[in-house]
Parts: structure tokens; C-alpha cells; sequence
């Protein structure tokens, strides 16, 4: 129940699905946690459910895409909690949409939250951590390892995530500040997000049949590696990518 005590985490997108559930095992596990979301009312009752079992976090209004909104955040995580030792970049969207179907308009959409977002909680995550070291966790997906029709944004994006995080590892472990970068690559998972399409009779059977264990993900299935991750057990782990995905990825 300590494997994270005495750290400080930041998780954004901790209103509801992954995010929430990873900020509550870290809360769980003895983190202090800033749960961060632009939905207020999900991200205050995931404040009030870590409260019920005896952790400590505080909710911050937070759109990931905007510069400001993570200079404030950081801002108000070590003011409230005097350091910062765990960032996890979890807010996403994920549009189904072919090629044809997507925007530029919702090309960018996707970018600023999904990669933009990821690229700011690393720039401001580490200026917090640079001198007491700590974990940076960008939560990918399956989708950013392999090709996925009906999702080139998301993908695009996803993509973009692994490459930003190997990238910020090496420079991080070259500067010295011990700071570590991991990519965490979830597969299906049982989400709201991933719902409209685990609960298609046609799409849910297909994500299935892909999908060798034979059942989809839950959220804490997630959290457990970003736990491991969060924690001082991965000292030696940075520029990794952490697959969960049932086998997905191995077909």
C-alpha cells in the first residue's frame, strides 16, 4: 500500500476512465495527487472518492492543450504539495473517423490535445522535477505502434507520443536530471471512451477476435503499470514503451 509514498503525482485526464483510475491506485499506494480534467464535476467527485478512502488530492481545472493551464497547474501542485515526483499525461480523445471524414480543423483537435498536451506536461513537468528528479508517464496507445484504419489522427498523434518520449529520456538522462520518460501503450480497453465501439455487436466482436487473451482491458489493468512505472522499482526504465494489450499487438 506504499509503493509510491512520499511522491507527488499530477495526472491529467483523471475525471473518468484510465486517468481516474490511475490517480486513485496512486492515491492508494500513499501519493499526494493533483487529479487534473476540464471536467469539473467528474474530476471533483474522483478528489472526494480518493478522500472517502483516506487519500490526499486536489482537483485542478485543466485544458491540456492550453500553455497556460500547465504553468498554472504545475504551479499550484508544488504550491500545494512543495514538490512534484510524478506527471502522467493520460487526457485524450479519440475520434473514429476515416481520412476522408477528418478535418483539418479536427486533425489539429486531436494534435493539441493528444500530442500538444503530452509535450507540454513534459516541458513543464520536467522544469519542476529537473532538480529533485522524477517520473514522466505519457500514457500512448496500441494505436501508436501500429496502423489502424479509421483513426489517422489519433494514431498520428499516439505516434507522435512514443517518439516524443524516447526523445525526451535520452535528453533528460543526458542533461542529469535524473528524470525518467516512459510511454505506456494500452490496448482495449473497457472505457467511456472506448465504449461506442465495445459495445458494437459488429466493431466490439472484431476488437475481440484481435485481441488473444480473449477479454478486454479494465482500467486498473492500466494502473498497475503505471504504478510500477510511477514508482522507484523502475529506476532503470526510461525510454521504454509499456505494452497492455492482451497480445494485440503480437498478431
Amino acid at each position: 500500500m506504499n509503493r509510491v509514498s512520499g511522491k507527488v503525482a499530477l495526472v491529467t485526464g483523471a475525471a473518468s476512465g484510465l486517468g481516474k483510475a490511475i490517480a486513485m491506485l496512486l492515491a492508494r499506494e500513499s501519493a499526494q495527487v493533483s487529479a487534473t480534467d476540464i471536467n469539473e464535476t467528474g474530476g471533483e467527485e474522483t478528489v472526494e472518492e480518493i478522500g472517502r478512502q483516506g487519500g490526499l488530492a486536489l482537483f485542478l481545472r485543466h485544458d491540456v492543450a492550453s500553455e497556460s493551464d500547465w504553468k498554472e497547474v504545475v504551479r499550484a501542485t508544488v504550491k500545494r504539495f512543495g514538490r512534484l515526483d510524478v506527471l502522467v499525461n493520460c487526457a485524450g480523445v479519440y475520434p473514429s473517423l476515416s481520412i476522408a471524414e477528418t478535418t483539418f480543423e479536427k486533425w489539429r483537435s486531436v494534435m493539441s490535445i493528444n500530442l500538444d498536451g503530452a509535450f507540454l506536461g513534459t516541458r513543464y513537468g520536467a522544469e519542476a522535477m529537473k532538480e529533485t528528479g522524477g517520473s514522466i508517464i505519457n500514457i500512448s496507445s496500441t494505436a501508436g505502434l501500429i496502423g489502424v484504419a479509421n483513426s489517422a489522427a489519433y494514431s498520428a498523434s499516439k505516434g507522435g507520443v512514443r517518439l516524443l518520449t524516447k526523445a525526451a529520456a535520452v535528453e533528460f538522462a543526458r542533461a542529469g536530471y535524473n528524470i525518467r520518460v516512459n510511454s505506456v501503450h494500452p490496448g482495449v480497453i473497457k472505457t467511456p471512451m472506448s465504449a461506442p465501439l465495445v459495445n458494437d455487436a459488429v466493431a466490439g466482436k472484431a476488437l475481440l477476435d484481435g485481441t488473444p487473451i480473449g477479454f478486454f482491458g479494465e482500467p486498473d489493468d492500466v494502473a498497475y503499470g503505471v504504478l510500477y512505472l510511477a514508482s522507484d522499482e523502475s529506476r532503470f526504465v526510461t525510454g521504454s514503451e509499456m505494452v497492455i494489450d492482451g497480445g494485440r499487438t503480437t498478431c
